[in-house]
Formats: structure tokens, sequence, C-alpha cells
């Protein structure tokens, strides 16, 4: 795209921001851009950006957590949906569910749905024909399968969700006993609050999603609309890259967008820390530096592979990591209350911002005293 033709694009008076390109990209005029030396032209978000970032970076240090429930349930048998294993904060928290569920001496059975719709919908009908006590749903869309969940509804098995619905707990449509997640409200502002702190209100920003998955779209919207309150923040292009794709098409979409923005791009911000993995091969080919722009800011999952690449400073300078541990763990507490004829907990974990400076020797982050705590409710 030349010179000309952007700023035909920002002249244009259309209500619509977003063009749709063929391959499943929505891309975005250049917005407004200013020079190194320029003050911010958004003074006041950039200072709530600061306060924010610095108290998302202390955050949940310490369990806030239930500390009270029914004992342990004995003899259960759970079965855990993945939308994908190759997904590592997915695999993550489904091994949390299964090691948690092992301490128990719960029956748990792992099932990948292999990132694709056909594969999920088997996967669910697989795990209804193991007739279990419950079943978790991870990381993909129930409506997607409505009729499996309506099926495991009528046998009376309870159903968890993982990043499964907007919002964490209960949900009635579909009828899930809870969900378990961060508020994504909450993970969203907080990424784009860190892209403004950190640029001091002056970047050139990328947003990767999958718009597939109604979670991740709704995470990236909200990103979005927060990196455009601040308005010397641009946002370069919004990248649609299905999660089982992001292996082959991150790298091509990189060197496209590097071909296209140049050093206009400073900063990068996905829905999962997952697009990093694959976006360096890339970015490495065109002499960028790992310590160097676009510094890369995940709005979830936090896998040890992404605390690897900020620890080292290879070409991901944050996440805002999900407790994955303590997650799945939560959902068996969760289980367990439903065994029982309790509500659920209610309890959502904290937004926390991994970075550089406070990440030590962690390969990943879970509230201190969360494993302690349940395993006593549970009386193990």
């Amino acid at each position: 795209m030349n010179d000309t033709h952007d700023r035909i694009l920002r002249a244009a008076a259309v209500p619509l921001a977003t063009i749709l390109l063929a391959g499943g990209c929505l891309r975005q005029p250049a917005g407004p851009t200013s020079r190194p030396g320029d003050p911010p032209a958004c003074a006041s978000v950039l200072r709530e950006a600061k306060k924010v970032v610095a108290r998302a970076e202390a955050a949940g240090a310490v369990w806030d957590g239930p500390t009270t429930g029914p004992r342990a349930t004995r003899g259960k048998r759970i079965a855990v949906i993945v939308e994908t294993m190759t997904n590592p904060g997915e695999a993550g928290v489904a091994r949390a569910v299964q090691e948690a569920g092992g301490s128990i001496g719960w029956n748990v059975r792992i099932i990948d749905g292999q990132g694709t719709p056909a594969g999920i919908k088997e996967a669910f009908g697989d795990a209804i024909a193991l007739r279990p006590s419950g079943i978790v749903i991870v990381g993909f869309d129930p409506g997607s399968v409505a009729g499996e969940v309506g099926r495991a509804n009528a046998a009376g098995i309870q159903l968890i969700g993982w990043h499964a619905v907007p919002s964490p707990g209960p949900s009635t449509a579909p009828r899930l006993f809870t969900n378990i997640t961060t508020r994504v409200e909450e993970v969203a502002g907080i990424s784009a609050r860190w892209i403004i702190a950190r640029s001091n209100g002056k970047a050139g920003v990328v947003v990767f999603t999958d718009s597939s998955v109604p979670f991740a779209e709704h995470k990236s919207q909200l990103i979005k609309k927060q990196l455009e309150s601040c308005s010397s923040v641009a946002v370069l292009a919004y990248e649609n890259i299905p999660v089982p794709d992001a292996t082959i098409r991150t790298p091509q979409e990189v060197a496209s967008l590097l071909a296209r923005f140049g050093d206009r791009w400073t900063h990068s911000v996905a829905i999962n820390d997952l697009y990093f993995a694959d976006a360096a091969p890339a970015l490495r080919a065109e002499g960028r530096r790992g310590d160097g722009p676009p510094f890369a800011i995940g709005a979830g999952d936090g896998d040890p592979s992404a605390f690897a690449r900020i620890r080292n400073r290879h070409y991901q300078a944050a996440t805002v990591p999900e407790p994955l541990h303590q997650q799945g763990t939560q959902i068996i507490d969760e289980f367990n209350r439903a065994f029982a004829g309790r509500p659920p907990s209610g309890y959502v974990a904290p937004v926390h911002l991994t970075t550089a400076g406070n990440i030590d020797g962690e390969v990943s982050w879970n509230p201190r005293g969360y494993w302690e705590a349940y395993r006593r409710i549970w009386g193990v």
C-alpha cells in the first residue's frame, strides 16, 4: 500500500473502519502517526495506563480464592474435550484437570478435537459415550456443538467450560455449571494499556486474533477499542488467523506486514501467545532482533514457552497469563461442588501482567497457596 493510498483511506469519511480482504484478514487504515519527538496525544489515557500496568505487574501473588467447600467425592469419571492440544494454553489446563482429578482418585480422560469442527463434534460424541459424570469444554464455542451439548444436558452430565463463553460463572445458554476464565475485559484492557504505557502513547500496532472463536473475537475487539482510546496509537492491521492454522499462516502474514509497514510496526498484541512462537522465524529472517520492535504481548494464556520467550527477550516482551494449573484445579473443585449439590465457588483469578522485569525463574504464573488450599478443602 503506497503513501497516496494511505492518505485516501484516512481522508475517506467511511463509518466502518475495517476492510475485509481475501484470506480472512481484516485490514485497517494506518491512522494517525507521530514523530519520535512529538508528545503523546492522549496524556490522560497514558497516565492511567501506567498506573494500571504497575498494579497488574504486582497483582495476584497470594491465594485469595475459596478455602472451604465439600470434601472430595470418590469414583468420578471426567472427560476433557480440548479444541486442539497443539494450543499450549488449552493443553496446559487440560493436563492440570487430569492431575488434580487424579489426586482425588478420579478418572480423567483428555480427548483432542484436532482443531476442526468435525473433530470437535466427534470428540464430544466420544465423551458422551464414556458416560462421564462431567465434561470439560476447553477453548471452543459450545454453540458449535449445540446438539451434543443438549444430549449431555439431557443425560445429566455436568458441563464446565474453560474459555467456552465470554464471561466467568454459570451459563444458561448454553447450560454450563460454570465457565472458568479471567475477566476478558480486564485481560484485554491491560494488554492494550501495556502497549500505550510502554510506547509512551505512540505505537503502530498489529492485532492477531481468531475470529472463528467468539470469545477470542470479543477479546480482540476490546483490545482494539482500548488502543483507539489513545489517538496517537495506530492500529495498523487486524489479522484473523485461526489458531489451528497459526503455524502455517503466521510466518507468511508477518513477512507481508513487515513489507507493508516497516518501522511503523512497533508493537503486536495477540489473543494467544502461540502466534509469537510462529512469528519469530519471519522476524528473524528479516533481521529483526528478539529484544527489538515489534514488541509483543500475549493477551492470554501464559504457557511455559511464552515465559521462556519473555525471559530470553526472544520476540515476546509480555503476557497476561491465565493461571493454567490453578484453573485446571478449580475445574475439579467446581465439579466436586456440583456433585455435592453446592453452587459454584464464584472465584475469578485476578488479572496479572508478566514481563522481563518480574518473571524471575518462573515457567508459569499461579497464585501462591492455591494447591494447598484445594487439597485442604478436599480432605486429601
